[in-house]
């Protein structure tokens, strides 16, 4: 009897070790991750022909109770304009590579006013028009591969990206398409810490990429996130540098 229990112990351990090392073999590495991020989101050569986009659509603000009409126009190298309008007046937030600039007027500030440091770090991401994944290495960030996290039911592949400027982004890859579906970013803004969390979604093809067409994001955990629907996309555009840099008159 004491026999048989040690076989059938020692049959139990032998597939527990043989499934985990299935598992193990079929885990994907950071590089294949990256390298399936490239390839879904329309491969490299398409993402670097992408040299400019304006994105189109509404943005969805205090529980969905106001819309304001939203534009947004990207240019490489990591340049960002993006505008909200609103019963005649609009807000501009600008980055034209070195620093960031802004025009609230529905606070009553109609003139621009530039940007701290700290307040165009989010700016910096939005110019990245192919995500925070590709080209990494270039753009002076470190990545790691921390394993699969739940994201609202989904298994999703879990990415530590570290920015040059000492912000991460946890970016998370659905994990049959391997595009992005979620990114939280900390940052450090005014000594504080900030956690802003992004979920992306409606995938559509533009110039040979897929672009992500929604978007829902605010701060970590609080249930009132603003959401930017995108209604039309247009690839290589003609865009002035202009319209990027602080207004001088």
């Amino acid at each position: 009897m004491h026999l048989r229990l040690i076989v059938f112990f020692a049959i139990g351990v032998a597939l527990i070790s043989a499934a985990a090392e299935i598992q193990n073999q079929k885990a994907p590495t950071l590089d294949e991750l990256v390298a399936k991020n490239i390839r879904a989101k329309g491969g490299a050569d398409a993402l670097h022909a992408l040299q400019s986009l304006k994105l189109t659509g509404k943005m969805l603000v205090n529980e969905g109770q106001i819309q304001l009409a939203y534009t947004e126009i990207k240019k490489r190298p990591g340049e960002v304009r993006t505008e909200e309008s609103l019963q005649g007046m609009t807000a501009i937030d600008a980055y034209d590579g070195k620093e960031g600039w802004r025009v609230f007027p529905f606070q009553g500030r109609k003139d621009p006013e530039k940007m701290s440091a700290d307040d165009a770090k989010p700016l910096i991401e939005d110019a990245e028009i192919d995500g925070p994944l590709v080209d990494w290495k270039t753009k002076g960030s470190t990545i790691e591969y921390l394993g699969t996290e739940d994201v609202d039911g989904t298994q999703a592949y879990k990415i530590k990206v570290v920015r040059k400027n000492g912000d991460i982004s946890f970016v998370y890859l659905d994990p049959d398409y391997f595009l992005e579906i979620r990114v939280l970013t900390q940052r450090l803004r005014h000594g504080s810490q900030e956690e802003v969390e992004t979920d992306v979604g409606d995938y559509e093809k533009i110039a040979g990429v897929f672009m992500p067409f929604s978007f829902e994001s605010g701060r970590k955990g609080d249930p009132d996130k603003q959401k930017i629907i995108i209604e039309k996309a247009e690839a290589n555009v003609p865009v002035d540098d202009a319209i990027f840099r602080f207004p001088t008159k």
